[in-house]
């Protein structure tokens, strides 16, 4: 039996037969497929501790910390990017069951099935800089980077809200800690007010009572300040790079498919000319 190489060239017909029939189909597959645009968007996250009220109002604990997050904090906001929770939010915004052409009577079906698509042709991860990526892809080159930005924007707005959650947890017990306070301020001056003691007796109470408008005091201080930082809305995410149309598809990458199909077919063509000439080995 005749080496590969010369199996090959004797074969050469039947060879280049089966490569161009495979390069003309995948060729017109590659034509059918759609043209994807690229939009990316860079962002770093806010270091939660250099957005804490301790930090904000000390500049001796503020100096300590970097305005910017770690990699732990990066790994938070990827994992929010993998809930359904702001691709339904653009595919309201966005109204994509419209544009991803959505067949259906039920608005919440085809809801769901557009943020599916969307959530499908997007990418949240972390970057080898451990920046964080969005990456959309979309056949309309001037709707893609509109999804990027607009996935970035609701990622930094569910943590900017998760920071207000928590500082207004604090201001609702400390609500609850100056009515308290005052409830026994107000016992107080009532059991004064009709109590027979001594004077000393009395100052004893008095001392109380500016122990107590003390506390009320640094409550409400504190009330201000947090409130303060309600107020700011500190950043959760410092965006890098926006994301920008692009001119060029991203995806086909038709000469790489067409480039993987003639090398596939050469070898399958190479591989079904081998087993033919063994066949034929066999019979003689």
């Amino acid at each position: 039996m005749p080496d590969l190489f010369t199996l090959i060239y004797i074969r050469r017909k039947q060879v280049l037969l089966i490569v161009l029939i495979s390069l003309a189909i995948a060729t017109g597959i590659v034509l059918m497929m759609p043209s994807q645009y690229l939009a990316s968007t860079t962002a770093l996250p806010a270091n939660p501790v250099a957005t804490d009220k301790a930090s904000v109002f000390n500049n001796n604990i503020r100096d300590l910390y970097s305005s910017l997050g770690e990699s732990g904090d990066l790994d938070k906001i990827v994992g929010t990017g993998q809930l359904d929770t702001i691709y339904l939010s653009a595919s309201d915004q966005f109204e994509l069951a419209t544009h991803y052409k959505i067949q259906g009577n039920n608005a919440a079906v085809s809801r769901r099935k557009a943020a599916a698509a969307l959530k499908k042709n997007s990418r949240v991860t972390k970057s080898e800089y451990n920046e964080l990526l969005v990456q959309v892809w979309d056949t309309d080159k001037n709707l893609a980077p509109q999804l990027a930005n607009a996935l970035m924007e609701k990622l930094a707005a569910i943590h900017q809200d998760l920071l207000n959650q928590s500082n207004q947890t604090i201001i609702k017990s400390l609500d609850e800690g100056q009515q308290k306070l005052q409830a026994s301020m107000d016992s107080i001056r009532i059991f004064l007010h009709h109590a027979n003691i001594t004077p000393s007796q009395a100052q004893q109470y008095n001392d109380k009572l500016t122990v107590l408008q003390q506390q009320l005091s640094q409550y409400e201080k504190l009330k201000t300040e947090y409130q303060l930082m309600i107020d700011t809305k500190p950043a959760a995410l410092l965006v890098v790079d926006k994301a920008r149309a692009s001119d060029q598809p991203d995806k086909p990458k038709k000469l790489l498919i067409l480039l993987a199909t003639a090398v596939l077919s050469f070898l399958f063509a190479a591989w079904l000319a081998l087993i033919l000439e063994r066949r034929k080995a066999q019979v003689l």
